[in-house]
């Protein structure tokens, strides 16, 4: 039977996000029906409201969101009523070509995330006659939303639902574009720009990766203090400064990795990082923006270096995000001191403008049932 939620909406690219209440149907074959208890407020939903991205509207906000299975449609089998779960923002199928070859980031399961439509070409949101995607068909946004199985992980009842909500893409995403994507090693010198939910967590994993220097580029103050917090060795405010002091850590052979996690990719922090890396130096580009390389190929020729593209890290999350989750649960990987505040559903907008204004690590919605 279906039901109605509250719910945080995009009707349009550059209107607000607006509290309404939709229309839910229940799960159909191999779908689930959860109830959100947390959504984390990750840049790519701003993207996606502000139109820098594209995305069929109107669409359901959020994509990072952890809460409790409350029914369950046909034929599943990965959970069952009453199990804490964490969305992965990419689903994991374990049967494509690309889960089946340890690459679950790409799944083509994936395929409509900027649809919100399931396989079939429905959607499980409506208001009035009109059909409401979910972002990543997920749409943690929502205090109750349906979504394929293969979005979703089992975690232990014990994990906080916040916490949780951020291993569905910001925690993985980062920490992966270091270990997976870049593939950091000990001893090596890292530099991250951008130190925000994403850039954080690519901090903390070139750390246990045992970088011996990571260098973290950030305008903001508090976010370069926060970035001591994960792991960073050394932060400036300018490109220019890091490439100084990485010039002058390194004798001059310059990093062997820089990390794009800026909120907005654009041109100039492409040439920062291109600049940066010596020698086989590689720079992985995790940011969505309008940025694009424009440099003589005698700047690759010459030094070896590589540009490569990052989704999620690189993760496979059905053995990554449990992995993440132990890790904060030793100690090891910190999560609490991402989240720097938390908004009710109704403070979407103030969430999003904190972000922009630099106050936010990462903003975590709690849905109040």
């Amino acid at each position: 039977m279906s039901m109605t939620t509250r719910a945080a909406v995009c009707r349009e690219p550059g209107l607000p996000w607006e509290i309404t209440e939709l229309e839910l149907d229940a799960p159909r074959a191999n779908e689930v029906q959860i109830k959100f208890m947390a959504a984390g407020m990750c840049h790519s939903d701003d993207h996606i409201q502000k139109g820098d991205a594209q995305m069929r509207f109107p669409v359901v906000g959020g994509h990072e969101g952890a809460g409790i299975i409350e029914a369950v449609g046909e034929g599943v089998t990965r959970v069952k009523v009453g199990d804490h779960v964490v969305c992965s923002f990419i689903p994991a199928c374990g049967k494509c070509r690309y889960c089946s070859t340890a690459r679950q980031n790409l799944c083509d399961e994936g395929k409509n995330a900027s649809t919100g439509q399931f396989p079939d070409g429905t959607f499980r949101f409506h208001q009035n006659g009109e059909d409401f995607g979910g972002l990543c068909v997920l749409g943690t946004f929502a205090e109750h939303a349906v979504v394929s199985e293969y979005s979703v992980i089992p975690i232990p009842d014990d994990i906080p639902f916040e916490v949780a909500s951020l291993v569905g893409c910001g925690v993985p995403t980062g920490w992966g574009s270091a270990v997976h994507a870049a593939g950091v090693r000990a001893g090596e010198t890292v530099v991250v720009f951008g130190a925000g939910g994403v850039g954080s967590n690519a901090v903390q994993g070139a750390r246990f990766a045992g970088a011996q220097h990571v260098v973290v580029v950030d305008p903001v103050e508090f976010k370069r203090e926060m970035a001591t917090v994960f792991g960073a060795t050394s932060t400036f405010a300018t490109a220019k400064e890091a490439q100084e002091f990485v010039n002058e850590v390194s004798w001059g052979e310059l990093a062997d990795h820089a990390i794009i996690t800026v909120g907005v990719l654009h041109d100039e922090v492409i040439a920062d990082a291109l600049r940066i890396v010596g020698k086989t130096g590689q720079v992985t580009v995790t940011a969505v923006g309008n940025g694009w390389v424009d440099e003589h190929p005698g700047l690759f020729i010459g030094y070896q270096r590589r540009i490569q593209g990052a989704i999620f890290g690189a993760c496979n999350p059905l053995f990554d995000v449990p992995r993440l989750l132990s890790l904060y649960r030793t100690g090891d990987l910190k999560l609490d001191e991402l989240i720097t505040r938390t908004y009710r559903l109704d403070e979407v907008n103030q969430g999003y403008q904190d972000m922009l204004d630099g106050k936010n690590i990462r903003g975590v919605i709690i849905h109040e049932h």
